[in-house]
């Protein structure tokens, strides 16, 4: 385990446009995969959006933030109650690593489940980043999916996404170099 891994670590630029971040889930690895491929399950901390597990198979993310806790926290101006995107797989190594494209010009992410004991390590790889508040955004926004991810897991009511997301989005502006 990094230090990368614990309970809420911050994300961290492993390369100028590359956010690494990371997170301990209970396993087996097989659960972990589920909540990262299946529409229901990612739908509770990410986004919903059916994938055909296949190298090229395209597929749509569609996210409804205020739906991650309830009540809703208040969602930041500029932001709709549902974003979608269009996505496809480019690399598959089922249970062990899914690979996408991000949008349109979003570079790709890459989720790598590892097995330590009875836990799960799960690296969380967006790369292509084009530009500082993109990273900001984004920053925030998987440190707070993949805090709601382990609660989620975990069987524990998550905190607030948007009050969580406007704290971190500050955070990371004092972390992240201008």
């Amino acid at each position: 385990m990094t230090k990368l891994a614990t309970p809420d670590a911050y994300g961290v630029l492993t390369e100028p446009a590359t956010l690494t971040a990371q997170r301990l889930l209970p396993g087996p690895i097989e659960r972990c995969w589920a909540y990262l491929t299946d529409s229901e399950l990612r739908r509770q901390w990410l986004a919903a959006g059916k994938m055909e597990m296949k190298v090229g198979a395209p597929f749509e993310f569609v996210w409804r933030n205020d739906e991650l806790n309830d009540p809703p926290s208040q969602r930041p101006a500029g932001f709709d109650a549902e974003h979608r995107m269009a996505s496809r797989i480019t690399e598959l190594d089922p249970p062990r690593k899914i690979v996408f494209t991000w949008g349109t010009g979003g570079g790709d992410v890459s989720f790598e489940l590892e097995p330590k004991g009875s836990q799960v390590l799960l690296t969380v790889i967006h790369r292509r980043l084009p530009d500082r508040a993109t990273m900001l955004k984004v920053s925030a926004g998987w440190h707070m999916h993949l805090d709601i991810l382990v609660a989620r897991a975990s069987g524990q009511e998550p905190a607030p996404f948007w009050d969580g997301w406007a704290r971190l989005r500050e955070e990371y502006d004092r972390r992240l170099p201008a």
